[in-house]
């Protein structure tokens, strides 16, 4: 059903300009791994402080404030680099289970951590040291989902 558009997404002209090219198809995915380092500190940082197992001094509060900037710049790179990407091989991916994966994976994890573990990261929701821990563990596990999904498109 999507195949007519993964092919029409194969024709445009800037996805043949990054094949055609010897050098952008891997400075783009440098980027796009460079905004995924930084997007898994924005993430380590507060799901770690809801794990209980690092910067005990900080409230989670705090660090969600500090680290949604870095975390939103980085879905923002990723996203403008990963779509560079995709229209650089989309019929590729179009089989390729491990992008289904990502894809699917990708809004789930942007929404929960913009919803459930912005939340959870609130002083005046009273939460529970379970459900901190809960929150932080799901996180980390949806964002190891994606990002190794990602990473296995390479190989597949």
């Amino acid at each position: 059903m999507l195949l007519p558009f993964f092919q029409w997404c194969e024709s445009l002209w800037l996805g043949q300009f990054v094949v055609n090219s010897n050098w952008l198809f891997p400075v783009i995915e440098a980027v796009h791994l460079l905004a995924l380092s930084v997007l898994g500190g924005a993430v380590l940082v507060v799901d770690l402080r809801l794990l209980g197992l690092g910067l005990k001094g900080q409230s989670p509060s705090a660090l969600w404030r500090a680290a949604r900037p870095w975390m939103i710049g980085a879905l923002a790179l990723m996203i403008a680099t990963g779509l560079l990407l995709f229209l650089s091989e989309p019929i590729k991916l179009y089989y390729s289970d491990s992008f289904w994966v990502k894809i699917t994976t990708l809004p789930i994890a942007i929404a929960f951590a913009f919803t459930i573990r912005s939340r959870t990261t609130q002083d005046i929701v009273r939460n529970t040291a379970r459900r901190q821990m809960l929150v932080g563990a799901l996180s980390i596990a949806l964002w190891v989902v994606v990002a190794a999904a990602g990473r296995w498109i390479g190989f597949s």
